[in-house]
């Protein structure tokens, strides 16, 4: 291992003092399949969080996530405009329900802002600013990420 990896491994190490190992719990298992993150999710951030790289793990996963609503819904846009546009309350690129029932409607209108409110407070500020996450909250953003991309394969339209 050259000097520089050494130096790299030993401030990845100084910033996790105190916090659960990134790697495995205690019973030897790793913390992705603790918390049951999707397999997609975990193919685009597990080597990041495996190196301490909690914040840039998040932004790939909620990235990942943009692309694959992005390619869903056919539409050319990103972040909170896309996720507005692809769960609209008329004519959604997206059906996350029937739309046959008010219970519908509002189901896919509370997703819509779901989507739009995670491309906003957590990708975005990983995307524009230096920021630090510890392991419990990328753990927190990554099983989120997860219940959504979970969400959008249970949809309704396009066929999944």
């Amino acid at each position: 291992m050259s000097s520089l990896a050494k130096f790299e491994a030993i401030v990845r190490a100084s910033k996790n003092i105190g916090q659960p190992a990134a790697v495995e719990t205690q019973e030897g298992v790793h913390p992705f399949d603790e918390r049951n993150i999707h397999p997609d999710i975990a193919q685009v951030s597990i080597m990041l969080f495996d190196n301490g790289h909690y914040s840039q793990a998040t932004f790939e996963a909620f990235k990942y996530l943009d692309l694959h609503v992005k390619k869903l819904s056919g539409i050319n846009e990103s972040g909170v405009k896309l996720m507005m546009s692809a769960f609209a309350d008329t004519n959604p690129k997206i059906k996350l329900t029937n739309l046959a029932t008010a219970s519908d409607t509002d189901e896919q209108n509370g997703f819509k802002f779901i989507f739009a409110g995670v491309m906003s407070a957590i990708r975005n500020p990983r995307g524009h600013d230096i920021t630090t996450d510890p392991i419990h909250r990328c753990l927190d953003h990554l099983s989120l990420a997860s219940v959504l991309l979970r969400r959008l394969e249970e949809r309704k339209a396009p066929a999944p």
